[in-house]
């Protein structure tokens, strides 16, 4: 009876979770410069209508908005998993060098051939990202199955400290990679290829698909290598699948967005308190709170100024410090 309970339970947090990230959807689409009414919304997305307050919702906000559901989902998920497999409550997705392994990519590029394609950006992010994770996976893997995951941990910051260093010197000694990254490294929803959403939907939908089959053996590792392999899980298999969805979630939604501060550290720690340790609904959760805070972000990025607009990763770097702060505080991170 208690076990239906808790059922029905996460079901009503799913139902309300969903309902909420309903409504961060439409207030992306109706606040910003002008206000815009739902039925103008209707009207805009499906009706065809034809009038300003149309061209605003289909040429900019629904791009944004649609951009920022897949991308906050992606980062929630993978900072889940990422908090899960490192059993650290402060790892997030850069841990494994996605971020710095993306941002390396386009300055080495944009150094070396002149990069200013926005396109190609995107692509090189990818696969910079792509590269240090798997090298990190790669490494860390030989180290066995009980000290790997630490060492993959400690080995993506190292190489996140040297990756940055790299490209704080090749943004010191050209102008071109300074201008370019300065864009760049705003990670925002805003002025991004919106139409490059599509190609890489695949890699968000794989990436996603791995990370709920993985969730089904990362309850089981939480409770110990041993365990898990006694009831069944291939302890190396769910690492590299964990890894593997990391960085498809991870990477893609960076060569997007950039890098988007705090965001894979906040909602998996809300998900957890939705869900205690149940990673099949943690996952789940983590997608949709992740989605609702970047698209509330930009919302209030977009209506906080008179003119002109705050970028959603400078608004959600605001809302995850004080989170960070309190988690460091607090004396009970260890039984993540």
């Amino acid at each position: 009876m208690r076990t239906g309970s808790a059922v029905r339970r996460r079901w009503w947090v799913l139902t309300t979770l969903c309902a909420l990230t309903f409504g961060a959807v439409i207030a992306s689409l109706a606040f910003g410069s002008r206000a815009i009414t739902p039925a103008e919304i209707w009207g805009a997305l499906f009706a065809h209508t034809d009038s300003d307050n149309a061209t605003v919702i289909t040429s900019q906000r629904a791009p944004r908005t649609w951009l920022g559901l897949v991308a906050g989902a992606a980062l929630g998920i993978a900072g889940a998993l990422m908090q899960g497999h490192t059993r650290n409550p402060l790892a997030d997705p850069g841990l494994f060098g996605v971020t710095a392994g993306a941002t390396f990519a386009i300055a080495l590029a944009v150094f070396t051939a002149d990069l200013d394609d926005p396109r190609l950006t995107v692509g090189v992010a990818l696969v910079g990202a792509g590269i240090v994770s798997t090298a990190v996976l790669v490494l860390g893997i030989g180290a066995g199955r009980t000290g790997g995951v630490v060492l993959m941990a400690v080995l993506g910051t190292t190489i996140s400290s040297l990756l940055a260093a790299l490209t704080t010197a090749l943004i010191l000694i050209d102008r071109q990679t300074l201008d370019t990254l300065r864009f760049w490294e705003l990670g925002a929803i805003d002025n991004r290829e919106f139409d490059l959403l599509g190609p890489l939907l695949p890699l968000f939908a794989l990436g996603a698909a791995a990370a709920l089959a993985n969730s089904i053996s990362l309850t089981a590792l939480g409770l110990g290598d041993d365990v898990a392999q006694s009831l069944g899980h291939h302890v190396l298999r769910s690492r590299i699948t964990g890894i593997v969805a990391i960085t498809l979630l991870a990477g893609s939604a960076t060569a997007l967005c950039g890098p988007i501060s705090f965001l894979g550290l906040v909602a998996p720690h809300a998900a957890r308190l939705l869900a205690r340790t149940d990673y099949r609904w943690i996952v789940v959760y983590s997608g949709l709170i992740g989605a609702s805070v970047l698209l509330v972000a930009d919302t209030i990025g977009r209506v906080s100024l008179k003119t002109g607009e705050l970028e959603a990763g400078l608004v959600t770097a605001a809302i995850g410090a004080p989170v960070l702060l309190v988690i460091a505080r607090r004396k009970r991170v260890a039984p993540l």
